[in-house]
Formats: structure tokens, C-alpha cells, sequence
């Protein structure tokens, strides 16, 4: 599992054994190189969300046992995590790892439909002596467990054990960041919606995209935006922009209105998708997303906030997704 992908697709219920150090990662066991792309993972994040989106927060402590060359871990609790799931709540879990290490993995037990998890889950790193420990980062992932998909991340931490008080032991919270490697797996879309209830009239600005997986051989991709309006599921009305050929961070700044009287509104969806032009063979689809009161919690915020500042545009990034 590479970090780009910034999911985690766990198996089982994440059940773990009695034994209060029940997970454990030796220090000869963590020394392996990997190819994997969390060489990608920043590790001088600052203490507070960078963007706009709250995030949550998470509760820790760590110690240090110095005769017995041992990590201690205790992931206490998080608070205030957005809801991942059409229900409204999130199935949290967290993924632990000690960079540069990327091999070895740990994690807690997934809560069900909880935004103010408790785990109370202890983790050891044994075989650690302190003058190695000190160049190493603790990375820590919450994530939204989903049987049925790719696991959503929530937000991530990364803490240089070099600026914690081991001897003594610390307790901490630290605000949840963005996942970076989720972010650019297949890209962001900037979009602006205005909807103009007297007339009955959507209009979708396609602004521009950020990060596009690349399709072609050449690294890049040739994207442009396929829009289709959808009233209660089935496809309606269709749009799409230009092409920009060989670029992955294309500038759009294209304007579409679809017509939908205000009774009709909310079995109305925008199923939005970026695709790469293929000259020869079919065009592939790079990411997705579906605006309407039914889509996930980012989607339905846009939505929601086009009707709450009607005949205003608003704009949102959008991460797009694999929906197959």
C-alpha cells in the first residue's frame, strides 16, 4: 500500500489481543528500506490545520523506557472528527508508523459510527536505542474504515521525536492535517456553483485542476471536464469543457448552465468527472466527484452553501475519486 493512495483497506474488525502491549514493533524489524511513496510524507507539519476544513483532534502519550530501550504508545483518544459517511458519523481507526520506516505498520481498533473515538490502545518499540530514536518521526493516520470501498483518510500527524521530553513522558493533543499523498492520488477540482432559484438556473464555473494523475506514457495527461445534470439518478443533461493537452494542472475557466426549476432542485445531482483525451483509444476516466444533498460531507457543504448564498458563486476544491 503506497502512501499516494492514503488508504488503508483493512481486514477483519481490527480486533486485537488482551494484553495491554499488544502491539509491539522491534527495532531490527523496522530497518528495512522500502520503495514505497511515504518518502512523500512531510514531516514539519504545523500544529494547526492548514486549510479551512476542521479536521479533529487526537490525544496521546509517549515515554520512553531507557533500560529496556523501549517506545511506549498510547493513543487515547480524538475529538471533533468530520463525518465520512452518508450516515452522518465515521468508523475511525488509526495507522501508526515510525519514519523513516516504512515497511512495519501498526494500528488500533476500528469505532464504530463515533466522532469522539476512545481507544486507550498501547503500542511498544522495542530494540530502540534513544540516540536512534531521536532522528525518528512518529506518523499517525485516522482513517474512515469502509467495508465495501477504499478506506477515507480523515487526517494525519507527524510528530519528530526529537521535540518530545521522552524521559519524562508527554501527554499531547495535535490537530489532525490533510492527508498530503491523498490529496495529490488523482487530483483536486476547483469549482464554483450559483444557483439562481427565481429563474430556476445552475451555473457550474469549472475553474481549474490541481495534481491530475498523469494517464499517458509521457507522464502527463490531456484532461477536460465531463458534466452531466441528473434528476433523481438518471443522466439528463450533458456538458464538457475543452481539452488541455499535456498537463496535469490544467487552467479551465469555462461557464455552463443547466436549467432546473426550483421543485425539481433536490432530486437534482451534478455527477462531474475529469477525463484524459485519448486520440486513438478511448478516453479514461482520471477522478469524480457528485454534488447534490446526497453526495459525501465536502459535496453537500458546497451544495448546501450554493442555496444558502443563492445568485452568488461559490467556489470549492473538490479531491476527486474512484468511484469503481
Amino acid at each position: 500500500m503506497s502512501h499516494m493512495e492514503c488508504g488503508y483497506n483493512s481486514e477483519g474488525d481490527g480486533s486485537t489481543a488482551s494484553s495491554p502491549y499488544h502491539k509491539t514493533l522491534k527495532g531490527g524489524e523496522a530497518d528495512g528500506a522500502s520503495a514505497s511513496a511515504l518518502d512523500m510524507v512531510p514531516i514539519n507539519l504545523p500544529d494547526f490545520p492548514t486549510g479551512g476544513e476542521k479536521l479533529g483532534k487526537i490525544q496521546l502519550n509517549l515515554s520512553y523506557d531507557f533500560q529496556e530501550m523501549t517506545l511506549t504508545l498510547k493513543i487515547i483518544r480524538a475529538t471533533e472528527l468530520p463525518a465520512k459517511d452518508f450516515s452522518g458519523t465515521s468508523d475511525p481507526y488509526v495507522k501508526i508508523m515510525l519514519l523513516p520506516d516504512k515497511k512495519s505498520k501498526l494500528q488500533t481498533n476500528i469505532k464504530r459510527k463515533n466522532l469522539n473515538p476512545r481507544w486507550n490502545e498501547v503500542f511498544a518499540f522495542e530494540g530502540f536505542p534513544y540516540s536512534k530514536l531521536v532522528n525518528r518521526t512518529l506518523y499517525l493516520q485516522v482513517l474512515d474504515y469502509d467495508r465495501f470501498s477504499r478506506d477515507d483518510p480523515i487526517g494525519e500527524v507527524c510528530i519528530p521525536l526529537a521535540d518530545v521530553d521522552l524521559a519524562q513522558g508527554e501527554t499531547m493533543w495535535k490537530s489532525l492535517q490533510p492527508c498530503k499523498g491523498h490529496t495529490g492520488k488523482l487530483g483536486e477540482l476547483l469549482l464554483s456553483l450559483c444557483y439562481q432559484p427565481t429563474v430556476g438556473r445552475i451555473t457550474v464555473v469549472v475553474i481549474k485542476a490541481r495534481e491530475l494523475k498523469a494517464k499517458d506514457i509521457n507522464g502527463l495527461s490531456d484532461p477536460y471536464v465531463k458534466i452531466w445534470l441528473c434528476h433523481e439518478g438518471k443522466k439528463v443533461e450533458k456538458k464538457k469543457t475543452i481539452i488541455k493537452e499535456k498537463t496535469l494542472n490544467p487552467v479551465f475557466n469555462e461557464s455552463f448552465i443547466f436549467n432546473v426549476p426550483y421543485e425539481r432542485i433536490r432530486h437534482t445531482s451534478l455527477n462531474i468527472s475529469v477525463m484524459d483525451y485519448d486520440r486513438l483509444g478511448r478516453n479514461e476516466l482520471i477522478g469524480q466527484i457528485v454534488l447534490g444533498s446526497k453526495s459525501g460531507p465536502m459535496e453537500v457543504k458546497h451544495w448546501n452553501e450554493m442555496f444558502a448564498k443563492s445568485r452568488t458563486p461559490v467556489a470549492q476544491w473538490h479531491i476527486l475519486k474512484d468511484f469503481g
